[in-house]
């Protein structure tokens, strides 16, 4: 055999491996939100490390953190948005010590108990701090969770009216300030929440901005005198596609960067969502709740306000990976059985250690509890032997590396069958459940791909089986998505040739 294929071969896959990594990670640029030097309006905070939720028990937030925290927004910001009391009595001490304004929140759910206790000490809060706290927003969402009425909304609204010095309004999607007229005359201003990426009809970047002034605009001309402040608006920097509305670090930049200057042109008052990544949020919101923050978990800037931004800062670490897992199957493999074998050998290896690493990227930022985990490794697992098996096929084996393929031929036909089993799972969820799942394409791929070109004998009436709901789901999953969802069209090709290596397994029998 021609070393020359070969070597051509191996340079192309590692090439390749680059163009992939760094065509994820090339950093873009943008103009900046505005200058160090100026400081933006305001900006959600919630007081969590990145191993807290308010959901833990006991609740103890870390007074060294939430002063840590405002000494880093004061920096960039003039205030900081709350969302509850409890926990969160230092905020207005922090906040007068960093030199920023509070918009202090009250939480208010169904519970009445609960929401009287969060409406008292926010009374007294406001009282107590005139000079620091700007206004007290009175619950938040609790409309669209359909946890308060309109009226009892109000008459809240009305009581804190009546004891604190401040503004007082309340905080929702803009669509509920259209359903519930009678909360508006209750407030001194309203309060809108327009996060393009999450409405029922997603908006992708190139129209978010539009979208969110034509909202505005219809807010500020429908309930004139009163003035309407943007109180979330932002873009997530990582998880899943919905319709045209990707989240990335670029996006998230890119939308920030033009809605700063769009709000500062028009002179609207706004606050940004949010401060810092919550990851705690990805267990109610999938991956994408995580992922809002200007900084992340480890209050790291996340190059959203400012200067280049790249969607992938750690593309080299991942190249190296993945050129080391390349060099690693070719290794496995040793020589290749033919010249056909050594073309197809180093793309093979380039196939497998792309899909690795991109299952690995996507699981580091969306893996969210053991299970998951679990399963990522479970899927991380089999693709590693497929790998092994796809390899040794192309190789000339002999000792050790004969009866390896020999282990691994003879059950080849369970290897097929996890992946589809994976992949009929997977389409399952993503019909009946997607809103926040991410597709699993770069876990898949190789396995569909090497078993669509060398079919192997598996067990008849489980493969057909796992075909038919794989195929049945391609379409709904496709009209559910949007035919503009490029991580959907992404996950129908690897259906489809998951469909077809399962098929064509059934043309063979088991020996």
């Amino acid at each position: 055999m021609s070393r020359t294929p070969y070597l051509f071969a191996c340079l192309l896959a590692v090439l390749g491996l680059g163009a992939l990594w760094h065509g994820l990670g090339k950093p873009v640029h943008l103009p900046d939100a505005a200058s160090p030097a100026h400081k933006l309006q305001c900006a959600s905070y919630t007081p969590f490390d990145k191993d807290q939720s308010p959901f833990d028990q006991p609740f103890r937030l870390r007074p060294a953190r939430m002063d840590a925290d405002l000494a880093l927004l004061a920096e960039r910001f003039q205030c900081i948005r709350t969302y509850s009391q409890t926990g969160l009595e230092a905020i207005p001490a922090l906040a007068r010590k960093h030199g920023l304004k509070v918009m202090l929140g009250a939480w208010v759910n169904a519970n009445p108990v609960d929401t009287d206790k969060e409406i008292d000490l926010l009374i007294a809060a406001a009282k107590a701090n005139p000079d620091v706290v700007s206004a007290v927003i009175v619950g938040n969402e609790a409309l669209l969770r359909k946890e308060v009425t309109g009226q009892r909304l109000a008459a809240l609204i009305a009581k804190v009216k009546s004891q604190v010095p401040v503004p007082v309004t309340y905080a929702d999607v803009w669509e509920f300030w259209l359903q519930h007229p009678e909360v508006a005359p209750a407030v001194d201003f309203l309060t809108i929440h327009l996060l393009p990426y999450w409405e029922d009809d997603p908006h992708g970047i190139d129209a978010a901005l539009a979208h969110v002034a034509e909202v505005r605009q219809v807010f500020g001309k429908r309930f004139a005198p009163k003035d309407v402040l943007i109180g979330e608006t932002g873009w997530p920097s990582e998880g899943r596609q919905r319709e045209t509305a990707v989240p990335s670090r670029a996006n998230e930049a890119r939308f920030i960067r033009g809605f700063v200057a769009l709000a500062e042109a028009n002179g609207w008052r706004y606050n940004l969502i949010e401060a810092f990544d919550q990851p705690w949020k990805r267990a109610s919101e999938g991956a994408v709740g995580g992922y809002w923050g200007l900084y992340d978990a480890d209050r790291q800037d996340k190059g959203v306000l400012e200067g280049p931004v790249s969607n992938l800062a750690l593309w080299p670490q991942w190249w190296l990976a993945s050129a080391l897992l390349l060099l690693a199957t070719l290794a496995l493999a040793g020589r290749p059985a033919d010249r056909r074998a050594a073309l197809l050998l180093p793309l093979l290896g380039a196939l497998g250690a792309a899909s690795l690493g991109l299952w690995g990227e996507l699981m580091r930022t969306n893996a969210r509890f053991a299970g998951e985990w679990l399963w990522a490794l479970a899927l991380a697992g089999l693709n590693l032997l497929v790998l092994a098996h796809a390899a040794l096929a192309l190789a000339r084996r002999e000792g050790w590396r004969q009866r390896l393929f020999a282990w691994l031929e003879a059950r080849a036909g369970s290897w097929l069958l996890a992946a589809g089993f994976a992949a009929a799972v997977s389409m399952l969820a993503l019909v009946f459940d997607p809103r926040y799942r991410s597709f699993p394409s770069a876990a898949l791929l190789l396995p569909a791909v090497v078993y669509l070109l060398r079919p192997v004998p598996t067990r008849r009436a489980e493969a057909a089986l796992l075909a038919f709901i794989v195929a049945a789901g391609i379409a709904p999953q496709l009209w559910r998505e949007g035919l503009a969802n490029q991580q959907a069209w992404g996950w129908a090709l690897v259906s489809v040739l998951m469909v077809g290596a399962l098929w064509r397994s059934l043309r063979l029998r088991l020996g």
